[in-house]
């Protein structure tokens, strides 16, 4: 897909997530500012219905593919977290059947979430020991009811719903400022995927930086080979981005950038992020939501 045409489908999908949920704030954090001795903004992308800009893809997936088949009422995901809770809100709104695959390791609060976020719309059934064994019986049930899998990250559909995230930054940053640098974080990379997919494409010439945990380097790998690669082992604690290979459609996208554009993110400075945002912001992050602060 051409990245002119890309934009236009990012701006018409934003026009139309408009009508079901509200933009994000950008907030200038002082605290981070003084710290860096720099002007530094935060995307409050925690401060969504289900605290991920995950909800972006998932709204973005079902809205096309219903536009496509206003017949398809069966949606079906896997997910042991976020995407989980951005596909069950979805599926209410839409009012269409949910089928949510998730590990039975996935902890009982994100169970919890995503019943609550979707009743009484959606099922959840719990399935093997990781992902791959509930994304392996999604898509066997897929095929079986032919149902519609909504994928995580790898598509253009999910890229297009993340990527509102930077057209509403372009529309809240301030006029008589420049966005020099933007960073994120890394899992599958739909969001970095999406969004330097539409900033190139409305010839924005900041500079990026992706974050990834340093026991889940999945890009950085994948960079370092010049192929997807498929990593033997991951360390599940940031669970949002703990992703063993980066998707296809989100790996041609950044294939184009530098391993050197890519940071690895210690556990231990994962960790005393989320604790420095919470005690002096009162800003309250999950793992991944760390990765670029």
């Amino acid at each position: 897909m051409a990245k002119d045409d890309f934009v236009s489908d990012v701006n018409s999908v934003h026009q139309r997530l408009n009508d079901v949920l509200e933009p994000t704030p950008l907030q200038r954090n002082q605290y981070l500012s003084d710290l860096y001795n720099s002007n530094i903004w935060l995307k409050r992308e925690d401060l969504s219905p289900v605290r991920s800009y995950k909800i972006r893809g998932a709204y973005s997936f079902i809205l096309q593919a219903l536009d496509e088949n206003p017949d398809q009422k069966n949606f079906v995901c896997a997910s042991a977290g976020n995407h989980a809770q951005g596909f069950a809100h979805a599926c209410r709104n839409f009012k269409c059947k949910g089928v949510v695959f998730m590990p039975q390791t996935t902890p009982q609060q994100k169970v919890m979430k995503t019943s609550a976020f979707g009743a009484p719309h959606i099922e959840i059934r719990l399935v093997g020991d990781g992902f791959d064994a509930a994304n392996k019986a999604a898509l066997e049930h897929c095929e079986a009811v032919g149902g519609q899998m909504v994928p995580p990250f790898d598509h253009p559909r999910i890229m297009m719903g993340q990527a509102t995230v930077a057209k509403e930054i372009l529309e809240q940053f301030p006029e008589d400022e420049t966005i020099d640098h933007i960073i994120m974080p890394v899992g599958g990379g739909g969001l970095s995927s999406g969004m330097t997919k539409y900033l190139q494409g409305v010839e924005k010439t900041c500079k990026f930086t992706f974050v990834e945990p340093d026991l889940a380097p999945s890009l950085h790998t994948s960079l370092s080979k010049k192929k997807r690669i498929t990593l033997k082992e991951v360390d599940n604690f940031v669970d949002g981005a703990a992703v063993a290979q980066i998707g296809l459609s989100n790996f041609e996208q950044l294939q184009t950038f530098d391993v050197n554009e890519v940071r690895l993110a210690p556990t231990d400075r994962v960790c005393s992020t989320m604790v420095e945002l919470l005690n002096i912001e009162g800003i309250v992050l999950e793992p991944a939501g760390a990765l670029g602060h």
